[in-house]
């Protein structure tokens, strides 16, 4: 089914999630809701969904990864690669990081580039996988949202500035207060 993604300053973006204890009916439904939705979003278009996002302070979150859509349950990252200094003339090549919940804002936000991700798969399955790349920025955003962290939080840590997509261009803009 798909549900309404909360947005700005709902007080579920803030909490902080839940372990899953046990993947039953309830968990798998709420997978199933979290990839609907994810797919149904089409401006803008999401890569990741979180439980808190569709209003479960659950640890679980929906992410496309080579090509498809996949569910994790209790992430934890187990080692992460230092991030690498970026070089001036390579900063046109930060990836412009949105919010499906926060949507039509962007930001430059630093993150690894590559990490070791230890989780639950829908089956129950323990995984333990290596993200690089969107998929390991992916990652991290959406185990932000798990612990109540928006983009946004990242943006300001970094001081670096948010934007909004203007036609063909950004443009500059406040950080909202959530």
């Amino acid at each position: 089914m798909i549900r309404k993604i909360v947005t700005g300053s709902d007080p579920t973006l803030r909490g902080i999630s839940k372990p899953v204890v046990k993947i039953d009916k309830r968990i798998i439904t709420l997978s199933r809701d979290l990839e609907d939705t994810l797919k149904a979003q089409k401006d803008p278009e999401g890569v990741g969904l979180a439980g808190p996002q569709i209003g479960k302070l659950v640890r679980i979150f929906a992410m496309l990864h080579k090509g498809k859509i996949i569910t994790i349950i209790n992430p934890k990252i187990v080692s992460i690669e230092k991030d690498k200094k970026i070089k001036e003339e390579n900063k046109k090549d930060e990836i412009m990081e949105g919010c499906l919940s926060i949507p039509h804002y962007y930001g430059p936000v630093k993150r690894s580039q590559k990490l070791k991700l230890s989780y639950l798969d829908i089956n129950g399955n323990k995984r333990v996988e290596i993200f690089k790349g969107l998929s390991a920025q992916i990652v991290q955003h959406e185990v932000d949202h798990l612990s109540g962290v928006l983009f946004v939080d990242k943006l300001l840590k970094q001081k670096k500035n948010l934007y909004q997509q203007v036609g063909d261009e950004w443009e500059r803009v406040d950080l909202p207060n959530i």
